[in-house]
C-alpha cells in the first residue's frame, strides 16, 4: 500500500459492516511494548496485558511483550455512527481474514468508497483538497500523530542513537529539532533518535547537532554543572546513525533554528 491509501475497518463476521477507516502511513514491525508505549490505548485495548493477550489468542502460542508484531500505521482515523454502517462488497469472501483491495475504478470499489465520502461528507471531515493524497506528499500534508511519529523516527534510524549509536529501544526517545510547542510537525526530517539523556540535554540546549550532522556540545554544561565529561567524549563527531534515506534525514532549517534559538553554545 503507498502512504495515503484510505485503509477501512470491518467487523468480525457475523457483523459484516465496514464502520470506519483512516489513512495508511505504512507498515512496520515493533515488539508489543513499544506498540504500547508508542501508541497506548489507541491500539485498541485497554492495557498491555491485553494487548499481548489478543496475540496470543490469535497466534494460538504464548507471548512477550518483547515479541515483535507488524504494525500498521493509520492517520486520522474515523468512526461511523452504526446507522451509518456500510454492508461490506457482495464480492467478500467469508475465507478472506487479512483484508482486500479494492480499486475505485471498478464497480464495487467505487461504490464503496462513495459511501465512506458520504459519511465523511455528513459529519463535516472530509477535505476534498487533500483527501485521497499519496505518498511523500502525503507525509508531508497529512495530520500525523506522537505515536506515528516516535515510530518512523525509529525505523528511519534503524533503532539506534543517533549520536552514541545505543540499541536498547526502552531508553531511546523520538526527539523533535523545532519542538513540538514552536511550530515544528511530527515529521522524520524533524526528528532524531536520542538517548533519553542525551535527548534532555538537546532540549535544553547543551548539546546540538550541526548541519553538517556533527554532534556539538556547548561549555555551558560544564560551566553549570562542572561536568559532563561522557558527553564531551562525542563532542565534534560524526552522528553514530543517519537515516539511508535522504529524505528522512535531520532538516537543515530545523538545525539551523535549534541552534539559533534553543542551543547555549
Amino acid at each position: 500500500m503507498e502512504a495515503g491509501w484510505p485503509f477501512l475497518f470491518k467487523l468480525h463476521s457475523p457483523r459484516n459492516y465496514v464502520v470506519g477507516g483512516g489513512y495508511f502511513v505504512r507498515f512496520t514491525v515493533m515488539s508489543s511494548l513499544l506498540a504500547w508505549r508508542a501508541f497506548g490505548r489507541k491500539n485498541g485495548v485497554a492495557g498491555m496485558d491485553e494487548l499481548v493477550g489478543r496475540i496470543e489468542k490469535y497466534r494460538q502460542r504464548p507471548q512477550r511483550s518483547a515479541d515483535l508484531i507488524g504494525c500498521n500505521l493509520l492517520t486520522e482515523p474515523f468512526f461511523f455512527d452504526e446507522k451509518d454502517w456500510i454492508p461490506i462488497p457482495s464480492d467478500w469472501s467469508p475465507n478472506i481474514v487479512r483484508g482486500r483491495t479494492y480499486d475505485t475504478d471498478s464497480r464495487l470499489g467505487n461504490t464503496l468508497w462513495r459511501a465512506v465520502q458520504e459519511r465523511l461528507s455528513a459529519q463535516s471531515i472530509l477535505d476534498e483538497a487533500q483527501t485521497p493524497r499519496f505518498g511523500r506528499e502525503f507525509l508531508i500534508r497529512a495530520k500525523l500523530g506522537q505515536g506515528t511519529f516516535r515510530t518512523l523516527v525509529t525505523d528511519a534510524y534503524d533503532g539506534r542513537c543517533a549520536v552514541s549509536g545505543e540499541r536498547s529501544l526502552s531508553v531511546l526517545d523520538a526527539a523533535h529539532i523545532r519542538s513540538h510547542e514552536s511550530g515544528g510537525p511530527n515529521l522524520t526530517p524533524n526528528g532524531m533518535l536520542l538517548r533519553a539523556d542525551i535527548h534532555r540535554l538537546f532540549d535544553d540546549g547543551y548539546v546540538t547537532v550541526t548541519p553538517e550532522m556533527r554532534f556539538e556540545v556547548s561549555p555551558s554544561l560544564r560551566d553549570d554543572f562542572g561536568n559532563g565529561r561522557v558527553y564531551y567524549d562525542f563532542d565534534g563527531r560524526e552522528l553514530a546513525s543517519v537515516p539511508a534515506r535522504p529524505s528522512d534525514r535531520p532538516s537543515r532549517e530545523y538545525l539551523e533554528w535549534h541552534h539559533e534559538e534553543v542551543y547555549v553554545g
